[in-house]
């Protein structure tokens, strides 16, 4: 088995706005920065204490890179690109408000609210394709950390996806789980068996802002 520890990168201005990110190259806002610090001062902590991480890996975008970063600085790791986990492709739903998407997107707002997985989002991913690469992803880090403690810093359409494949949750099933920015999520993983040991993990944050997925 591999101890992950999945984080969804730090507040960016698009989440204080409601706005659809996907693979909208988005950085973090001040908040964000200051959200990663902290979580970058508790994963030092805990490796001083000996619960030390093997390697850090990151989405290909800066909001979760520069996350990344900063904590990998903070305990002296390299850190490592996995594409895999970067965010669904929401196609022409990027950059539009979540409250006004039925109006100017209605057509991908219905694909998007019906989470049927074999319907693809206009000039991006389906369901069941993003649900394929980011189970993929993971299953492949596992296969090459056996016995290791990892961290993976991605974003939320990913982590609902680990979160459903953990829990044997259906993918158009109500989600029961949040998914903050900058929290700590952690599984026990092979490619045979998924398994959550804690999730939304945020006292490391302490008055720090943290923005759920809209559903």
């Amino acid at each position: 088995m591999t101890e992950i520890w999945l984080v969804r990168h730090g507040e960016t201005p698009w989440n204080v706005e409601s706005r659809v990110q996907g693979w909208e190259d988005i950085g973090l806002n001040e908040n964000g920065i200051e959200q990663a610090r902290s979580l970058a001062r508790h994963i030092k902590n805990l490796s001083d204490s000996g619960t030390r991480l093997d390697a850090i890996y990151t989405s290909d975008l800066k909001r979760a890179h520069h996350t990344a970063s900063i904590v990998a600085e903070s305990v002296g790791l390299p850190l490592s690109l996995e594409p895999g986990i970067r965010e669904r492709h929401f196609g022409v739903l990027q950059g539009l408000i979540y409250s006004e998407m039925e109006q100017h997107q209605p057509e991908a707002y219905r694909i998007w609210r019906s989470r049927d997985p074999d319907l693809e989002m206009p000039e991006g991913e389906s369901l069941g394709f993003f649900h394929r690469r980011v189970v993929g992803a993971i299953n492949g880090l596992a296969t090459k950390h056996p016995g290791q403690r990892i961290m993976v810093v991605s974003h939320g359409g990913a982590m609902d996806i680990i979160w459903r494949h953990a829990s044997q949750v259906g993918l158009q099933a109500d989600r029961k789980a949040p998914l903050l920015n900058a929290s700590l999520n952690r599984l026990s993983v092979s490619p045979e068996s998924w398994r959550i040991l804690s999730w939304g993990e945020v006292e490391h944050l302490g008055e720090g802002a943290q923005n759920d997925v809209t559903p």
